[in-house]
């Protein structure tokens, strides 16, 4: 199923997308802007972008499920599954700042197959297809060679809900602030992934995020030549809420320090 016209309909899709969210980049007002929950905010362009590509990628694959963050589809029997955000960076764009991301992965059998990220800022489109090399427009991309964590670039973002683990999070952050070459916080996760994936970032880690943030990425950077986790090294990074991606000669010492200090609370 899976073919080059596929792909190229896959992409074409998900860049509109992105064209649209540009389009309205600057026109969101007051009014516009719902509170899901506590920091959570949802506009009109995250809910159109959404019906756009449910509608999109359901005639790509009929009859396919979806797990999606505004809830325009469901699930359903099919062993065909996306998984999508239509908007990655909702307060970036309603703060009219970059960068902010459309992101899709595709599922068969609960396993992932593609992940596509773009991010509308710098037009950068980012995609990997089981068994082939992760993409940046359409040149191959790989992860840091970085083996070090003191000279590491590392990113993170910022939990908006859950602090229960807040100061676990603040020790590690500030040890990665005196032992690497810097910390960077842009406020899209999806994002950060894909920085991984193409070398800018040398690992990331977050708590308290969905499915739809991280999916795509994820698969890119394992498409790449990275290591992705959850905080205790196991595989339950899509719905476990946490994760940690990272090149591979960095990997045994990053996780080992996320692993120290995210989970020193479950450990007593």
């Amino acid at each position: 199923m899976i073919d080059e016209v596929f792909k190229k309909t896959l992409l074409t899709l998900i860049r509109t997308a992105g064209q649209f969210i540009k389009s309205e980049k600057g026109t969101i007002d007051r009014q516009d802007i719902d509170t899901k929950s506590h920091n959570s905010f949802v506009t009109y362009v995250d809910k159109k972008t959404e019906e756009m590509l449910v509608e999109g990628l359901s005639q790509l694959i009929p009859d396919s499920g979806f797990i999606a963050e505004e809830d325009t589809a469901g699930e359903n029997n099919s062993p065909w599954r996306w998984i999508i955000d239509p908007l990655d960076g909702t307060t970036n764009f309603i703060n009219n700042i970059y960068p902010v991301s459309v992101s899709v992965a595709l599922q068969y059998n609960n396993k992932t197959i593609a992940g596509i990220v773009y991010e509308i800022g710098q037009d950068e489109l980012f995609y990997a297809f089981e068994n082939e090399p992760a993409m940046l427009n359409q040149k191959p991309i790989q992860v840091s060679p970085t083996d070090k964590l003191a000279n590491s670039f590392v990113a993170t973002g910022f939990p908006y809900y859950d602090f229960i683990r807040i100061d676990k999070f603040m020790q590690t952050l500030a040890h990665l602030m005196k032992n690497t070459t810097g910390v960077r916080r842009l406020g899209s996760a999806a994002t950060d992934l894909a920085y991984v994936a193409c070398g800018r970032y040398d690992a990331f880690f977050e708590y308290s995020l969905s499915p739809w943030d991280v999916a795509a990425g994820a698969f890119i950077v394992q498409q790449a030549g990275g290591k992705v986790a959850d905080f205790s090294r196991g595989n339950n990074y899509l719905f476990g809420k946490e994760i940690v991606a990272t090149n591979k000669q960095l990997s045994n010492e990053f996780m080992n320090l996320i692993c120290e200090k995210m989970t020193a609370e479950q450990k007593q």
